[in-house]
């Protein structure tokens, strides 16, 4: 093989496993039969919340897996995927799964990874219905809040008593 080819694939394979690095979840998707409008939808609502939308040869993302230690991707490499690269553990997958349902089989979740735990498409479904970084800091708040709020309605009510 070329040397050239061959520093070019490993140039790839380096740019994959710096971007599963950064990332915290990767999610594997079938996009066959998606026009290229659609495409672009996709890519700008995942951009909106962090994500980045790619696609590599499969083999090359293989390698990558290996290189970081991903078990079990190699079961999603096959056919025509992207590959969707998220900041937050749940951004990626929400997106992916409700162009999921809008473009219907053009569009299919298969798997992929987070945290480091590779998991088939019901985790990564599971990993969607996650609520976001804001929605967990507000039900923590809510958490603190209650005590409080309750302490106040129990003297309200033990003034208004007299």
């Amino acid at each position: 093989m070329n040397q050239q080819v061959l520093e070019a694939k490993k140039g790839i394979v380096k740019e994959i496993v710096e971007k599963a690095e950064k990332s915290e979840s990767i999610t594997i998707a079938e996009f066959r039969g998606l026009t290229v409008a659609q495409i672009q939808q996709l890519r700008r609502s995942l951009q909106e919340v962090g994500a980045e939308l790619f696609v590599y040869k499969n083999s090359l993302v293989s390698r990558a897996a290996q290189e970081l230690g991903f078990k079990g991707v190699e079961q999603f490499l096959a056919g025509p995927n992207a590959f969707v690269f998220s900041k937050g553990l749940g951004d990626g997958p929400k997106v992916l799964k409700k162009y999921s349902r809008r473009f219907g089989d053009v569009l299919t979740i298969k798997g992929g990874v987070a945290e480091g735990r590779t998991l088939d498409k019901a985790g990564i479904l599971e990993v969607a219905e996650l609520p976001g970084k804001d929605g967990l800091i507000s039900m923590f708040l809510s958490c603190l809040q209650a005590p409080i709020r309750q302490f106040a309605c129990i003297v309200q009510a033990v003034a208004d008593a007299k």
